[in-house]
Parts: C-alpha cells; sequence; structure tokens
C-alpha cells in the first residue's frame, strides 16, 4: 500500500487531483493512500484551504466526523455536518470549505464506477442526494475506512471494501435513473466539446449540434449542467491535461494540444482547479 502525507512540512511522493501538495496554512493537514487500482483512500483536516472547483472520475464516498463542510456540487450549496455521508457520483464539479471556525475532518474512498460494480454486482449505481445526514450509520463507515487504511493483506481489503459498500448501497439509486430528454441532447455536445478541446468554439456551433437556436441552447445548457459551456469546455480541457500529463507529455505541448495559450495558461487553469502546477502533478503522478 503506497501511503503519502500532505501538510506544511511534508511532500508526498503522490498527488491526489484536487488536493494541494503544500497547504497555506499549517493548521491544514491532509493524507491519502492508493491501494489497489481503481481505489483511492484519502482524509484530512481542513480550517483554511479553500478547493476550488474540481472533479475526480469515480464515485466519492465518505463520512463527516467532525465540524461542518460547505460546498458545492450540482448547481447548489451544500451543508455537510458531523455524522454526515457524503455521497458523490462521477465527474460532477465541486468546490470544499469549512463552515466551523475548527474546520472539518473528513475520510473520503474515490472509487471507480468499474470497480464499484466488481465488487458489488452491480451496474449503474447513482446517489440523488450529496450528503444524507445518518448519525446512526457514520460511525460504522467512519471505522471501516480507518480498517481500510491498515489492511495489509488483499483479502481484508476486499472485504472491508465490500462492507463499505454495503453501507452505502442503501441510498443508491440501482439502476441509475433515465437519462432525463436534455441529457441525451447535449451528450453530442460534450462529445464534439471533447473532439475539440483545441479549436476556437462558437455559440452557433454548439447550438447547430444540439438542433437548437444559441441562447436557447445556451440557457438549455446551464439548467441541464449547471455551468455554462465555456466553463464546461475549460473542465473538459483540464481532464485531458491530466491524462497528457500522467502520460509524460510536456507541460508546453499539453497546453497546446488543450487549446490553452501558453504553458503559462495551462499553470494558471491547473493551479487554480486542482492546486499544484502541472509539472509536479506529472512529477508526483509518474513518481
Amino acid at each position: 500500500m503506497t501511503v503519502a502525507a500532505v501538510s506544511a512540512s511534508a511532500t508526498p511522493p503522490l498527488q491526489l487531483a484536487g488536493v494541494p501538495q503544500v497547504f497555506e496554512h499549517t493548521i491544514d493537514r491532509a493524507e491519502f493512500c492508493l491501494p489497489v487500482p481503481g481505489v483511492e483512500l484519502y482524509r484530512a483536516h481542513i480550517v483554511r484551504h479553500a478547493f476550488e472547483p474540481h472533479t475526480h472520475e469515480a464515485f466519492g464516498l465518505g463520512v463527516i466526523e467532525s465540524g461542518v463542510e460547505r460546498f458545492r456540487y450540482g448547481g447548489g450549496e451544500h451543508l455537510a455536518p458531523t455524522g454526515s455521508l457524503l455521497l458523490m457520483n462521477p465527474d460532477e464539479l465541486h468546490t470544499g470549505r469549512a463552515e466551523t471556525a475548527h474546520g472539518w475532518r473528513y475520510s473520503m474512498v474515490y472509487i471507480d464506477p468499474a470497480a464499484v460494480a466488481r465488487v458489488t454486482g452491480e451496474d449503474g449505481w447513482w446517489f440523488d442526494d450529496a450528503v444524507r445526514h445518518a448519525p446512526d450509520v457514520a460511525p460504522r463507515v467512519s471505522r471501516l475506512l480507518a480498517a481500510l487504511w491498515q489492511a495489509q493483506e488483499p483479502l481484508a481489503f476486499d472485504s472491508l471494501l465490500l462492507r463499505l459498500l454495503d453501507e452505502f448501497r442503501h441510498h443508491a439509486q440501482v439502476p441509475r435513473p433515465a437519462p432525463a430528454e436534455a441529457a441525451h441532447r447535449f451528450a453530442p455536445v460534450l462529445d464534439y466539446l471533447r473532439a475539440h478541446l483545441a479549436d476556437k468554439l462558437t455559440l452557433p456551433q454548439l447550438a447547430a449540434v444540439a438542433g437548437l437556436s444559441p441562447f436557447h441552447f445556451l440557457r438549455r445548457f446551464q439548467a441541464q449542467y449547471h455551468v455554462t459551456p465555456q466553463q464546461m469546455l475549460m473542465a473538459l480541457r483540464l481532464f485531458e491535461a491530466k491524462r497528457l500529463l500522467t502520460e509524460g507529455v510536456a507541460p508546453a505541448q499539453v497546453a497546446a494540444a488543450t487549446g490553452l495559450a501558453d504553458q503559462a495558461h495551462l499553470t494558471r487553469a491547473f493551479v487554480c482547479r486542482y492546486g499544484v502546477t502541472p509539472a509536479r502533478y506529472q512529477k508526483q503522478v509518474r513518481a
């Protein structure tokens, strides 16, 4: 099991997307480990740091162990007090900051949808609510997450992971509800954005893909995704930037491939969302 600590005085050998390598405030601390492919464990006590919008290509399942977190997710503001379960779907942009003077302490597992299906035997998990107040369940979830950190044998880890997912199964919709008509209409638009990351796109171009007039498209798109098309494009550009950096592509080449003006533009956009520079991120994930 590979374990790394993140604090004002420690430099980890690996980097979890969205988590700064060194916090500005010494009181903020975080740890993560990557025990098996498709599963990341994370625990932190955050008082001052405010996370910029970022995403994980995985379910984010966890528990608030003390304090209160405020975060933006799915177009709304959420409060997660002590004893709450966190239930985040893959690829949902979200933020995070303390709502109380003493911050919040929490533990998470980020698990790929394919890993959820492999462990549970079910495809299509989905969560309607990002926060569920469950003071009776939260202590069990906290203990299971702590046990996963300590598991030394693969058999023990896999058994604990199934028990943990069983706790969240009660809150999941299986199978995932059928996408709304708007999601079907905009799926080709997202594909178009991914295929043209390096292009300077226009509103009429995207509206034509959806078969709508430009500003009707703009209103409908924002209602569906809670971001503008430009914000979605930037998120997709940064997703692709992470992938290319992981493969070892030089940051300057990554900037050109993802439609960013230059390496400085890539650096500013990357730090804003993930808290580290592209070069540092590349060094850590390829260590």
